[in-house]
């Protein structure tokens, strides 16, 4: 199971990732979808050099050029409501594919051991023989992806799963690790240190729907 993390490498993603994670920055609601954004591109490029191509020849005006280009566009499914800034950065990127939305959210008791997942809203294309991208910028539990990974799996098969978040705790990892009955790839911008009581990602960075969209009911 390939495991890629953007924090491992000195690069412009460590601006992005900090200013997510800075409270002051994060009181501009704008700057933290585009933050959001921003990182889903450089982790769309990512996935991206995991993925079939295929060569051939264009005539420009001076001369023969050989190039490349994608072999299929992939399914990317995006998992609302947080994951739609960062989805957005996967589709600058992929900007034919395929796309599906799940509305998923949790119902949280008293501590981690009382959550529950309610899956709502879906609207997902076929995902047979393709290449599925699940995007979820908070991968705390795992228990969300599980769910819309389960609901996906009833239309087909993919030809190959890569899941991508900007933070994920090592619980949720877990969790699929041991519990998905596909291999995945996940391409994360950090993996941090746990989870905490209310099951939210330590040190993390907040509710990413709350910091994008307000506060819910």
């Amino acid at each position: 199971m390939n495991i890629f993390q953007l924090q491992q490498q000195l690069s412009v993603a460590q601006s992005i990732l900090a200013q997510l994670r800075e409270p002051q920055i994060q009181q501009d609601r704008m700057r933290f979808r585009l933050n959001l954004q921003r990182l889903g591109s450089l982790l769309a490029y990512e996935v991206s050099k995991s993925l079939p191509y295929q060569q051939f020849e264009i005539q420009t005006a001076l001369g023969t050029a050989k190039v490349a280009d994608l072999a299929e566009q992939p399914v990317l499914i995006c998992v609302m409501r947080a994951g739609l800034p960062f989805y957005q950065g996967f589709l600058d990127m992929f900007d034919q594919a395929d796309s599906g939305f799940v509305g998923a959210y949790r119902e949280e008791g008293a501590d981690a051991s009382e959550l529950d997942i309610f899956l709502g809203y879906s609207a997902t294309p076929d995902i047979a023989g393709r290449d599925l991208i699940l995007v979820d910028p908070m991968l705390a539990t795992g228990s969300s992806l599980l769910k819309v990974w389960q609901l996906l799996r009833k239309k087909g098969e993919p030809r190959s799963l890569h899941i991508a978040a900007a933070i994920a705790a090592p619980e949720g990892m877990t969790l699929l690790q041991q519990q998905l009955d596909f291999p995945a790839s996940f391409w994360l911008g950090a993996l941090d240190n746990n989870l905490n009581a209310q099951a939210y990602i330590v040190p993390g960075l907040g509710d990413a729907g709350d910091l994008c969209f307000g506060s819910k009911n």
